[in-house]
């Protein structure tokens, strides 16, 4: 079972006893408005992806590293945080990462907390090689989380995909272990974050 600590945060596994705040947070629309294609609409719906997520918590070959978010001092939810393994090479784990919360929490800097401490656990723990995620040009807070973590923007995709009756630009972000591990002094930055 993973269990993170940041300074102000708590990331880790899902439990059984998790299942009515997991359906909360899938099926809200303003938390899932950039990830429309994931959102639930049932709690049949959520409760089916809730047992697949322990099922694959619990398995040999895990896939999916999605982590519980919730705030130290009141044990609150604020979101969902983590990766899925694409494929395993050789030289590790490819990943793709994604990370929600609800709005009340927006422009807190518990997300690039909360990320930096998945990208620790993910390079020095999870054997992970490089990490991709990315949002659309319009998601200006989504993206500045990934910018504050050191990621490198790889690619801009204009007009790439169909979001709320329009074509959207799409960015896409990378890490890769040597770049993480090339980051000098991620402390001072983490104390930056905040201010």
């Amino acid at each position: 079972m993973i269990y993170l600590e940041t300074e102000r945060l708590i990331l880790r596994d899902y439990t059984k006893d998790d299942a009515e705040e997991y359906s909360r947070l899938m099926a809200d629309d303003e938390v899932m408005y950039y990830l429309q294609d994931i959102q639930h609409h049932s709690r049949e719906e959520s409760e089916e992806y809730f047992a697949d997520i322990l099922q694959d918590i619990r398995g040999k070959d895990r896939c999916r590293y999605f982590l519980h978010m919730q705030k130290k001092d009141t044990k609150e939810q604020i979101g969902s945080i983590g990766y899925t393994v694409m494929d395993t090479t050789p030289v590790g784990k490819l990943v793709h990462l994604g990370y929600f919360t609800y709005p009340k929490f927006w422009g807190c800097g518990y997300m690039t907390e909360a990320l930096e401490k998945v990208m620790d656990f993910a390079f020095s723990k999870g054997g992970v090689y490089r990490i991709t995620t990315g949002c659309l040009k319009e998601n200006r807070g989504s993206e500045r989380v990934m910018q504050k973590c050191g990621m490198i923007r790889e690619a801009e995709h204009v007009d790439y995909e169909w979001h709320d009756g329009k074509m959207k630009t799409r960015m896409e972000y990378r890490m890769l272990k040597s770049d993480w591990e090339s980051i000098p002094c991620r402390a001072k930055r983490a104390c930056r974050r905040h201010e």
